[in-house]
């Protein structure tokens, strides 16, 4: 069991990953801008997050053992987030996006 920080936790990408951690058993902090869009589940706790916030989201995620950011970013949009992850010691960092992910009838595109 992973202490996880999802960030981007309320969107299409974030929401499926937080039932699949919380399924999994892991302990995760779910980060939004708008944490009342969270979904409630075991083991989930849901923070607001700014992702341009450098030293608020540095605080949020410190002491987990993952971050994992569900957020479309433009290239030079990234900056904050992962000088965030830098200050805030955590060694595990994952991006997923959602290109691909809509859920289409089998055979259809």
């Amino acid at each position: 069991m992973a202490k996880v920080a999802l960030i981007g936790a309320s969107g299409a990408v974030g929401s499926r990953l937080l039932r699949e951690l919380s399924d999994g058993g892991h302990i995760v902090t779910g980060i939004a801008r708008n944490p009342e869009k969270i979904v409630a589940l075991p083991g989930v706790t849901a923070r607001k997050g700014d992702v341009f916030d450098t030293e608020g989201l540095a605080d949020l995620i410190r002491g987990h053992d993952a971050v994992i950011s569900s957020v479309h970013f433009l290239d030079s949009d990234t900056d904050a987030l992962i000088e965030a992850v830098r200050a805030s010691g955590v060694k595990r960092y994952l991006v997923v996006g959602g290109a691909g992910s809509r859920e289409v009838a089998p055979g259809k595109r």
